[in-house]
């Protein structure tokens, strides 16, 4: 159970997600929360975009859960980076890191995170984006970030949230949490219009 220091809510709060990514976006909202982390296939399906494979995943995570937590309100988040259409994962090893900084040198990648929170008879679901600006990277630079931060969790094979910003030359969007991997200002509007109160 995560307290951060968090008045009592009206009902329990899960977080559909292993990602310590999230659950840390999470902690700066003040609520208690447990987490539960389902297992469902990831693979997008023959056509699907970017935004509609992070929405459909982000649904299938807060309802994997909701099955185990049918009394709770469940939160459901998952993110997919494109570039120029085509979807970047965890790289999962350095060269692969390396690989995908490279590609991204010099141009726009767009994250799409789909948002769903669901539980006690209403679903909402919705999918906002970021986009970033790499700067012209040289392999130096990408080796020495790539070393240095291992961001090999992280889609884009960056993380915005230290070193990565280095790598950037503009951001675009309305959230910048939404990069991390939770749109918290999204987040905050459900669970308001659900009668818990943020702050």
């Amino acid at each position: 159970m995560f307290s951060p220091g968090a008045a009592s809510m009206p009902y329990e709060i899960v977080l559909a997600s292993g990602s310590a990514y999230r659950a840390e976006l999470l902690h700066r909202l003040g609520l208690t929360f447990t987490r539960h982390s389902p297992d469902i296939d990831e693979q997008p399906y023959e056509g699907e975009s970017p935004s509609e494979l992070a929405l459909r995943l982000a649904q299938e995570k807060a309802q994997a859960a909701a099955h185990h937590h049918p009394k709770a309100l469940v939160i459901g988040s998952d993110q997919v980076a494109s570039l120029k259409g085509a979807p970047l994962g965890k790289p999962g090893t350095v060269k692969r890191a390396c690989e995908q900084l490279a590609a991204c040198s010099g141009k726009t990648v767009t994250f799409y995170t789909g948002l769903c929170l669901t539980g006690l008879g209403q679903t909402d679901s919705l999918v906002d984006s970021y986009s970033v600006s790499f700067r012209q990277l040289s392999a130096q630079q990408i080796q020495r970030y790539v070393e240095k931060e291992l961001p090999l969790d992280c889609a884009g094979s960056f993380k915005m949230e230290g070193l990565g910003i280095s790598l950037f030359e503009r951001l675009e969007g309305s959230d910048p949490n939404t990069l991390i991997g939770l749109p918290l200002i999204q987040l905050t509007t459900l669970l308001n219009q659900r009668g818990i109160a943020v702050p």
